[in-house]
């Protein structure tokens, strides 16, 4: 058994299911304690501690919140787009970059030049900073646009379970964007995609849980990316799509209508698509950290929470559009330019976002029973955790109930 104790606050979301509208009601226990038993949640409370116990972990009066879940991360990649960056400075468009040849494509052709091994060593430090702030993780493919590379992309994920210890979980992305060799004949790449040889071999190996796709006039369009969902569906891959990111072409109404469990970006959602989504309970994906790379218009997240539809949080992280690892700092963002409160967003980046990956009934939450992914901060509370935009206030990193990260 093991022991937290003296907890300034223990975030804990008065309900029971997920995914919920973050604006619900929510509760926290000041001066608490929380008892761990094989890996779970035994028991919680306030006032004197139930048990003597030797293995115990002192919050020093910081709060304890459930395990960050990063539901939307582009992970595995190789080179670098500094010079992208310093076009974006002087006033270049992210489209206008990529309908210059750059964009997506660069890093297609790095991560094909790239062996696995070098995918790896490429992730593991990446994934070493995002286990401070303490994620389970979810990581596309689409980076790859070739039978071997995608499958490479995503034996990628699978070797980078084994070697350290946050939890990920794999999206294929084959429908990302045209590679330059199909640029005269789309309907052959989007075969591709749907064939037995990729996506159902990334099916039959058990190597992605979802399929998405990037429904964009870059990238794909509605019915293409119907097709692929809907194959995807036959396959046993549940659908996710990013919609509405660049332009509104209908891409959050195509997710309603596929049943997708996520519809992800949302910068350019309209009333009919927000209506869409809520009645088919989508769950809306925002990544607050994407805009303020770019510099462009934020999601309209407060719009969405009225129209009833539960939102997530997620970082993004990919080598052009969202070089941001740090979730905690993507949340403070969420606050100040989404008008969320920290409490909202620390929903998104917990249950709602647990829900998102299918991972609600273990974690997410802290109840009686989930396994014990918490984390411990040096901030007395949520509020000031967020409140001290872009500092690491993560001490410590609990996976069920193991400490795998402490702060030197």
């Amino acid at each position: 058994m093991r022991l937290i104790h003296n907890i300034g606050e223990l975030f804990i979301p008065d309900v029971t299911t997920a995914p919920v509208v973050n604006d619900v009601p929510l509760s926290s226990l000041r001066d608490a304690w929380l008892l761990i038993e094989e890996g779970a949640i035994e028991d919680f409370g306030t006032g004197s501690v139930p048990v003597s116990e030797r293995d115990a972990i002192d919050a020093q009066g910081g709060a304890v919140v459930p395990g960050l879940v990063d539901s939307h991360s582009h992970l595995v990649f190789a080179g670098t787009r500094e010079d992208e960056f310093v076009l974006r400075s002087s006033g270049k468009s992210y489209l206008e970059i990529a309908k210059a040849g750059g964009g997506i494509k660069r890093t297609v052709a790095a991560v094909r030049a790239a062996s696995l091994d070098e995918l790896v060593d490429l992730a593991l430090p990446r994934l070493a900073r995002m286990l401070a702030n303490g994620v389970t993780l979810e990581i596309k493919s689409g980076y790859g646009l070739t039978i071997e590379a995608e499958i490479k992309m995503l034996q990628t994920v699978q070797r980078l379970r084994d070697l350290q210890p946050i939890e990920l979980v794999a999206t294929y992305l084959g429908a990302h964007t045209l590679p330059p060799e199909y640029r005269s004949n789309r309907s052959a790449y989007v075969d591709l995609v749907m064939s037995d040889e990729l996506m159902g071999r990334v099916a039959e190996e058990g190597l992605a849980e979802f399929c998405d796709v990037f429904c964009e006039e870059t990238a794909f369009t509605l019915e293409e990316c119907r097709r692929v969902l809907e194959k995807g569906k036959d396959y046993g891959l549940a659908s996710k799509i990013h919609a509405d990111q660049i332009t509104q072409m209908g891409a959050s109404r195509l997710a309603a209508e596929v049943g997708a469990v996520t519809a992800e970006h949302l910068e350019h959602i309209d009333d009919s698509g927000a209506k869409a989504l809520r009645d088919a309970k989508v769950i809306a994906g925002l990544m607050p950290g994407c805009s303020f790379y770019l510099g462009v218009p934020q999601a309209p997240a407060r719009r969405i929470l009225r129209e009833g539809i539960p939102i997530t949080i997620a970082t993004d992280y990919n080598p052009g559009s969202s070089m941001v690892e740090s979730l905690p700092l993507v949340l403070s963002i969420a606050c100040t330019q989404l008008k969320l409160s920290p409490s909202e967003a620390l929903i998104g980046a917990t249950l709602n976002a647990a829900a998102a990956l299918r991972r609600d009934s273990r974690i997410g939450f802290v109840a009686k029973g989930m396994e014990a992914d918490l984390v411990v901060l040096d901030a007395p509370s949520v509020d000031q955790w967020l409140y001290q935009v872009g500092r690491n206030a993560v001490r410590t990193v609990l996976k069920k109930g193991r400490v795998v990260y402490e702060k030197p």
